[in-house]
């Protein structure tokens, strides 16, 4: 008798190890499937768990909700098609691969402390970088971008237009400047 409970002991031990080891292989192998565990923002841990995948921004990404299997805590990640690579034309005749976070990070100085949300600057970027990708080309000049953003910044907000034409247009004394705002006023 004393055999048969050691027996069963000893086997609900291993079915306990075995469920334990299970939902952990279970939770990563999910996570492998959803996409690869991604480095933890907030502790660096590369094991995490997807929590819930959908679509975003009109089917163009995917946003991941994760949760870090070391520190528990949650957050997200975005998926977007890789294309052909697009390479930009600088000004001094020099190419570097289109950055779309550059792109939105330009942007967003220019609208710093102005009432303009996040989701309006996303937009401007993914329609630039749409109307880019649909021309079919491999290279385009970084004086194509700056046109296609001051265009849409003249008709979001003035304030955000001039940040933006100063810097792009590099003025160079306060009567270039004066000009471009009369540009706008008229």
């Amino acid at each position: 008798m004393k055999r048969l409970k050691l027996f069963s002991f000893i086997s609900l031990y291993q079915v306990f190890i075995i469920l334990i080891i299970g939902s952990v292989w279970l939770s990563l192998h999910q996570s492998f499937l959803r996409g690869r565990a991604m480095k933890c923002p907030f502790c660096g841990s590369d094991t995490d768990k997807v929590v819930d995948s959908r679509s975003a921004k009109n089917g163009e990404s995917i946003r991941r909700r994760r949760e870090c299997l070391k520190c528990n805590q949650r957050f997200t990640t975005y998926e977007y098609i890789e294309d052909v690579s697009l390479n930009v034309i600088k000004s001094d005749g020099t190419r570097e691969p289109f950055d779309r976070k550059k792109l939105l990070k330009g942007i967003t100085i220019s609208c710093a402390k102005r009432p303009i949300p996040t989701d309006k600057l996303d937009e401007i970027v993914d329609e630039i970088t749409r109307q880019i990708e649909t021309r079919g080309e491999r290279e385009v000049s970084s004086h194509e971008i700056g046109e296609m953003v001051m265009a849409r910044l003249k008709d979001l907000d003035d304030v955000a237009y001039v940040r933006f034409a100063s810097v792009y247009r590099k003025f160079k004394d306060k009567n270039e400047f004066l000009q471009e705002l009369n540009r706008i006023l008229e």
